[in-house]
């Protein structure tokens, strides 16, 4: 036990933090329940910097938020395009749209040259910064990239296309491909881009998986917006390409059509409606037909709800913490330490909880929080326990409040020894449990919240993975801040933008429910702290009670539009 005196509770802590962040705050936190309209921004760059010497740039676009004055915080990405220099992203960014607030914005683009999530390795091809109402105001806006001293990135420019969400409903669709044209010997490797009409021309609203040397593919299952699709009008056209994936960028086009979300629908009532795929090169060709057929074997339309629907209508979120007690966070009898309380401030560990605590707070009606610490020895067998409450009261883990998560935080410090190792698969399987639970029931009236504040490397990986993975299939988000200056290339593995997250046995997640943040990043402004930790879990909340088609308990009005 640490030989130290018990910790006075600082009854100020946390007037003291929310002091800090008023101070810094000029915009409302993510997931606040103020007025907002969400806008969905679609990304596309011409003329990029090309940084590779036998192939073209491999670009990815950040987009950063800047909400406290002088620190962006990164909000998300797209994904990678190979061998481009005139990429159009698939992936598209929604936010809240404040008309009253000024909200900056950064759009970043990177040469990806690496599989890790780190980008200080990668060259910076441009930037632009702007603000989201000068994007509002435009719809479509095409602007300069300029690199960081302010000097044009070559010749590279960067469109976004703002779209406010007000039709929820999503096309959930299956499409196969059979007799494709063979593009190299006896095979080709065909994907598919759907694009919508705009007044600016052919926007790119989704693109498939490539299915690698096949004639008859048959690709993954998708959803995508109607809004995306064809503005929610089943009648404007949509065009579908098919073609042949190269490596270089280069791709050949196997053939193409146009269509209507309406006769898209047509066949899949009764037998699959086919398209013919046309190659235009061909068309001169005697006897041409086609260069092989695409088959929607399912087109069928499903409203979705957002995550103020499930809020507004009754879901709860059940937030658990999670506090690192290995002995690598140093002797809490030192200043060095990050789990020392300094009787004139707050630690790292506080100063997390506190920022995600009170934005989280807001939607659990009861406010009492389960709080456990794991890699600690405690009293009074001094065994090394993995998910022990920190209130010592196994039956009853409960504190009121986040003031009393900082009450059981500092009581329970001198009492325990920081020892190890770093494993992190027995809590998430704690919660996990709870979660199944709440899946049973086949409601969405809960959501379970992990939050774990660590400071090293987990050393039960595997265990930890497949603990992930699990857990991906229920109503459950694991949030992971790391706290001091350790290496946390693990954390940003299994937050897995980019592609879902394996199992040791090669299982898949069934979605991306982990969000690492470093608390380095955000010294002294926990306004910024929590907009980036929260940025991902409306949409999981949504996306998850979704996929399994459970409506809000109740009913909500929609608010007003920003085009009123």
């Amino acid at each position: 036990m640490l030989n130290v005196s018990p910790i006075n509770i600082i009854t100020d802590i946390g007037s003291k933090i929310q002091h800090a962040a008023m101070a810094s705050a000029t915009a409302p936190v993510i997931g606040a329940t103020h007025l907002a309209s969400k806008v969905e921004l679609t990304i596309s760059c011409d003329n990029l910097l090309d940084m590779d010497i036998f192939s073209k740039s491999d670009p990815l676009c950040v987009l950063y938020i800047n909400t406290s004055g002088s620190h962006w915080y990164e909000f998300g990405r797209t994904e990678m395009i190979l061998n481009s220099l005139n990429p159009r992203f698939a992936k598209k960014f929604v936010i809240d749209y404040y008309f009253e607030m000024l909200q900056k914005l950064k759009f970043s683009v990177f040469d990806i040259d690496n599989d890790t999530y780190s980008l200080e390795d990668d060259d910076f091809l441009g930037e632009l910064e702007c603000t989201l109402g000068q994007i509002v105001s435009n719809k479509h806006m095409t602007r300069t990239l300029t690199l960081k001293d302010g000097r044009p990135a070559g010749h590279g420019t960067i469109t976004i296309s703002a779209e406010e969400i007000t039709d929820t409903r999503v096309a959930h669709f299956e499409i196969s491909g059979r007799k494709l044209d063979k593009k190299y010997l006896w095979w080709s490797d065909p994907f598919l881009e759907f694009y919508k009409q705009t007044e600016t021309g052919w926007q790119l609203a989704h693109r498939t998986e490539v299915i690698r040397n096949n004639l008859n593919p048959t690709w993954k299952p998708f959803r995508v917006s109607l809004r995306a699709l064809c503005g929610g009008d089943v009648e404007n056209p949509i065009k579908v390409l098919c073609y042949d994936y190269h490596v270089s960028g280069s791709h050949d086009l196997i053939g193409e059509f146009k269509t209507t979300f309406a006769e898209l629908q047509a066949g899949t009532h009764g037998s699959p409606a086919g398209f013919n795929c046309i190659n235009p090169k061909k068309l001169k060709k005697r006897g041409y037909q086609n260069s092989g057929v695409i088959f929607i074997r399912r087109c069928q339309v499903e409203k979705e709800y957002t995550f103020l629907d499930y809020i507004m209508g009754g879901c709860q979120i059940n937030f658990t913490i999670a506090i690192d007690f290995t002995g690598s966070n140093g002797d809490p009898r030192t200043p060095q330490s990050l789990h020392y309380i300094n009787p004139e401030g707050f630690n790292e560990y506080l100063s997390a909880i506190w920022a995600v605590g009170n934005v989280i707070q807001d939607y659990d009606s009861n406010k009492k929080f389960p709080v456990f610490g794991f890699g600690a020895q405690i009293p009074p067998t001094w065994h090394v326990a993995h998910e022990f409450p920190v209130n010592f009261d196994p039956a009853n883990p409960f504190c009121d409040g986040i003031e009393g998560v900082v009450q059981a935080y500092q009581m329970c410090l001198p009492q325990i020894k920081l020892w190890g190792p770093t494993n992190f698969a027995p809590i998430i399987n704690h919660v996990a449990r709870f979660a199944r639970q709440a899946l049973h029931q086949n409601t969405a009236t809960q959501y379970f919240v992990l939050l774990i504040i660590t400071d090293g490397v987990i050393t039960d990986m595997d265990m930890t993975r497949t603990a992930i993975v699990q857990a991906s299939r229920l109503p459950m988000s694991i949030i992971i801040v790391g706290v001091g200056m350790a290496d946390f290339s693990a954390m940003e593995f299994l937050d897995s933008d980019d592609k879902l997250l394996r199992g040791p046995n090669g299982e898949v997640a069934a979605r991306d429910i982990v969000q690492f943040v470093p608390f380095r990043d955000f010294q002294g402004n926990s306004v910024a702290l929590a907009q980036s930790v929260l940025a991902e879990l409306p949409d999981q909340v949504s996306s998850f009670f979704n996929s399994y088609k459970l409506k809000p308990p109740n009913a909500r009005v929609s608010g007003p539009s920003w085009k009123d």
